[in-house]
């Protein structure tokens, strides 16, 4: 199975969440003054969303910086994201603009940090997808 990357704003929703899918995982760095993260195999990229109202800022200028690197982008295979349900339409809508704009499957949506269902169900569901990859 190849890793996940993953953005985690202060809040640590995400954070907490990919440490209880207890699988490889890289984080991309918070600030724009640090490092970028240059992932070596491909991988799932797990994001939260920063919609208004309106849907616009869903996913954060950090991820789009990644994004942003060709290198980056070629190795990326899916990603599953994160949201508040109070946002209705543009629950986890940083996945649907990801998924649009770099033609990769929108794997999965889970609210805040997670319930134990969605650890096992994206535990389960990223090993299927993996095996199907290869």
């Amino acid at each position: 199975m190849s890793g996940l990357v993953y953005f985690s704003s202060a809040s640590g929703n995400t954070h907490r969440f990919v440490t209880r899918l207890g699988l490889p995982a890289m984080r991309i760095a918070g600030r724009a003054s640090q490092a970028m993260l240059r992932p070596k195999a491909p991988f799932i990229l797990i994001t939260p969303t920063y919609a208004d109202g309106e849907g616009r800022g869903a996913v954060h200028k950090q991820v789009i910086r990644f994004l942003n690197e060709a290198e980056n982008r070629a190795l990326l295979r899916g990603v599953i994201a994160s949201g508040n349900t109070n946002f209705g339409r543009f629950f986890a809508y940083a996945g649907d603009v990801i998924s649009a704009k770099c033609h990769v499957p929108l794997l999965y949506r889970f609210e805040l940090s997670g319930t134990e269902g969605d650890v096992a169900r994206i535990t389960q569901g990223m090993e299927r997808f993996w095996k199907r990859q290869s």
